[in-house]
């Protein structure tokens, strides 16, 4: 119908009003058709058109007049559809597409849904002194440190950030961070003394999460591993346990791991935990994901998480709801990394630090040689406000079973441990913090894998890497169908 359309208004575009539209203004005819005129006024004007060129060249246009005489009827009832028919993208549920800009017409529905999205954005997103457009896409806002979401919790409002903490004895802050290793720094734009960069959230990230509520937050589920029967979450981590722990210190190398659909993701991180791991389960977690739900892409991105209640209620992902206080305004949690490791070729890793401050309790995070990214209060919560009693680092996917087939998803790399340096993912340098603050090797550490046709692990020992263990794989290959 289209086709024949375009047609026509090749032949007789020289009309006026919604008929004077030649075939590469189609869009804005419809349009001006559908909001300033009504159809049988246009239909007028077409059918004297017609008739106006038909009387004109009857003798060697009649073929076509025939032609456009029959197609008169389906374009007659194509403006008619447009008038009277509102476009259809209604929101039937929370787990729904953005909304199109132009849509004419919202069900009570939408307009609720949007109200929930657009109110929740006004608490995470906070007035900028300075936005950073940064070349991924990403819009970093530069806010007054004491406006950030941490401090819309009762318990922190009207404060401001903490001083520094002291390190753990044995720290010794010898490994390197480049200045600019996430996009939005290339450019040389930072932000300005007495802000923290945060990156913008924006409606389509929150539409894309399963529900308002969950946006920002980690699927309730199982998701720290502890036996091989975990749901949809899959693992391959090396662990600490039995001892009391006030933090954990690694180092590991960042990859670009494909994710096979918008519901998975990939991660590689550190979990410090306390509880037991039903629901009373209280994590604090850092390291770098692929998420495409969370940011719309497929960047290795730097994370934080927190829960004390098993991922049900309270927590989230980097700043997206009040808890974490952030300190610096060099890095943006949930910024894209740059560099990543390459397979066969440079390798780009980073060191994270955990650890519980001595004097006030709080759990400082440290991203590479002593940039302090902030803290997460202890008050936040229950058996973490004490100690940890179980440390672990690794990988993790999300396997959705698409298709009824285990998911591509790759974990680290891609490839499995055996392959080991420049073709492997790795943590090196296990470290923990123990009750008088002293950094230490981990001890009585271990390994396990969920599925190790799947994804893998091998740990090692040596003088320069300490305690380290490759990890990853492919996902689904012919030992994992």
């Amino acid at each position: 119908m289209l086709n024949s359309f375009f047609y026509w208004v090749a032949l007789f575009g020289s009309g006026d009003g919604c008929c004077r539209t030649k075939t590469r203004n189609l869009c804005s005819l419809v349009h001006h058709t559908t909001t300033t005129r009504q159809p049988h006024q246009c239909i007028q004007q077409i059918q004297t058109a017609l008739e106006q060129k038909t009387h004109q060249n009857s003798s060697n246009m009649a073929s076509s007049s025939s032609k456009i005489s029959s197609i008169i009827p389906i374009f007659v009832g194509f403006l008619l559809v447009v008038s009277i028919s509102p476009v259809s993208s209604a929101i039937a549920s929370e787990s729904v597409d953005p909304l199109p800009s132009n849509q004419t017409f919202w069900t009570g529905r939408q307009l609720q849904k949007m109200k929930w999205v657009r109110d929740h954005l006004k608490k995470i997103n906070k007035p900028p002194l300075k936005t950073i457009q940064s070349p991924d896409g990403d819009l970093i806002d530069c806010v007054l440190s004491n406006q950030q979401p941490a401090f819309d919790h009762p318990k922190l409002k009207g404060q401001m950030p903490m001083d520094p903490p002291e390190r753990p004895k044995g720290h010794d802050g010898t490994d390197s961070m480049p200045e600019s290793f996430q996009w939005w720094r290339i450019s040389g734009e930072s932000c300005p003394e007495g802000t923290i960069p945060i990156r913008r959230t924006s409606e389509i990230d929150v539409l894309r999460a399963s529900s308002v509520g969950r946006f920002g937050r980690k699927p309730v589920r199982r998701a720290v591993r502890r036996d091989s029967s975990s749901s949809s979450h899959e693992h391959a981590v090396g662990y600490v346990t039995g001892d009391q722990y006030y933090g954990a210190k690694a180092s590991l190398n960042v990859w670009a791991p494909r994710v096979n659909n918008p519901n998975e993701f990939s991660l590689s991180q550190m979990w410090v935990i306390s509880g037991s791991f039903g629901n009373d389960l209280n994590t604090i977690e850092a390291g770098w994901q692929v998420s495409p739900e969370l940011y719309g892409d497929n960047y290795a991105r730097f994370f934080t998480y927190w829960t004390s209640d098993a991922y049900r209620a309270t927590g989230c992902y980097n700043l997206l709801c009040s808890g974490f206080v952030q300190t610096n305004s060099r890095i943006a949690i949930g910024a894209a990394i740059n560099p990543t490791s390459v397979y066969n070729g440079g390798q780009f890793d980073i060191t994270l630090l955990v650890w519980k401050d001595p004097k006030h309790g709080h759990w400082w995070l440290e991203f590479g040689s002593g940039l302090l990214v902030g803290y997460w209060p202890s008050f936040l919560f229950s058996h973490l406000a004490n100690r940890a009693s179980m440390v672990q680092f690794g990988g993790e996917i999300v396997n959705t079973q698409p298709s009824g087939f285990h998911t591509s998803t790759q974990m680290g790399s891609g490839h499995f441990a055996g392959e080991g340096f420049r073709r492997a993912s790795y943590f090196r340098n296990l470290q923990v913090v123990d009750w008088d603050n002293n950094l230490l090797p981990a001890s009585n550490f271990q390994v396990t894998a969920d599925h190790s046709n799947c994804y893998d692990i091998r740990p090692g020992r040596n003088g320069v890497w300490g305690n380290y263990f490759y990890y990853g794989g492919p996902g689904r290959n012919v030992r994992c169908p």
